[in-house]
C-alpha cells in the first residue's frame, strides 16, 4: 500500500445517492473506502450491516477498509471475508479472544488491523503490535462522523511511528480516523499517519474537492 492514503468515509455519505457519491469520490481520486460497522451495543450507534461490504465491492475495486464497532466481532468475519474486505479493524475491548480473531483474518490473505480508541494506551496492546497489519488511531470516541479531532492523538501517532522504526518486526500501516480535515491532516501526517479517513469533510462539501484538497495538503508535507 502506498503512503497517504486518503479513505473516505462512507458512514458520512448521503444514503439515498449512495452510489452517486461514491463514484464521485472514485472520479475525485479516493484510494480507499472506510466502512463502519457498529451494532449499537459497542458503540450508541447503528450503521450499516457486513452485508454491505458486499454491496460496496460490487461497485468498486478500491480497498475496502472495515472499522468493526461490534461487541464479539469475531461472530461477523466469516461474512466479511466471503464479502472480500481488504482491512479488517479489529477493538481490543471487543473481545476477549483479539489474538485469534487477527489470527483468522490473516489466514484468509486480509489485512488485520487493530484500533486504539482516545482512551487505549498503545502499551495494552504491546503483544499484539508485531502481529498486526494496521494500527487505526481514533482521534475522536467512536460511534458518531461530525466530531471535533482530540489533538492529543497525534503523540500517539508519533509514539506508533517511533516504536516501528525501533523495532524491525513491526510493519504495520498507522491510520488515523476523525476529524480529519486540511489541518489536522497536516498534523497526523508530521506525526506519521499515513492513511487518512475522512466522513463529513469529504461529503458534506464538493466530494472531488475536498479529496483534491487533502492530496494537496499531504503532498506539500512530502516536499
Amino acid at each position: 500500500m502506498n503512503f497517504d492514503v486518503i479513505a473516505p468515509s462512507i458512514l458520512s455519505a448521503d444514503r439515498l445517492n449512495l452510489h452517486r457519491d461514491l463514484q464521485t469520490a472514485i472520479q475525485g481520486g479516493a484510494q480507499m473506502f472506510h466502512i463502519d460497522i457498529m451494532d449499537g451495543v459497542f458503540v450508541p450507534n447503528l450503521s450499516f450491516g457486513p452485508s454491505f461490504v458486499q454491496a460496496i465491492r460490487k461497485i468498486t475495486s478500491l480497498p475496502l477498509d472495515v472499522h468493526l464497532m461490534t461487541i464479539n466481532p469475531e461472530n461477523y468475519l466469516d461474512e466479511l471475508i466471503a464479502d472480500q474486505a481488504d482491512l479488517i479493524n479489529l477493538h481490543v475491548e471487543s473481545t476477549n479472544h483479539i489474538y485469534r480473531a487477527i489470527q483468522k483474518v490473516q489466514a484468509a490473505e486480509i489485512k488485520a488491523g487493530i484500533v486504539l480508541n482516545p482512551g487505549t494506551s498503545i502499551s495494552s496492546v504491546a503483544p499484539l503490535l508485531p502481529l498486526v497489519d494496521n494500527v487505526l488511531v481514533m482521534s475522536v470516541n467512536p460511534g458518531f462522523g461530525g466530531q471535533q479531532f482530540i489533538y492529543a492523538m497525534t503523540q500517539k501517532i508519533q509514539k506508533l511511528a517511533q516504536l516501528r522504526k525501533q523495532n524491525a518486526d513491526y510493519t504495520y500501516t498507522i491510520e488515523v480516523d476523525g476529524g480529519i480535515n486540511e489541518q489536522t491532516a497536516k498534523l497526523c501526517k508530521v506525526a506519521g499517519a499515513q492513511i487518512f479517513v475522512a466522513g463529513s469533510y469529504v461529503f458534506d462539501h464538493d466530494i472531488a474537492q475536498q479529496i483534491a484538497r487533502l492530496k494537496e495538503v499531504l503532498v506539500i508535507e512530502n516536499s
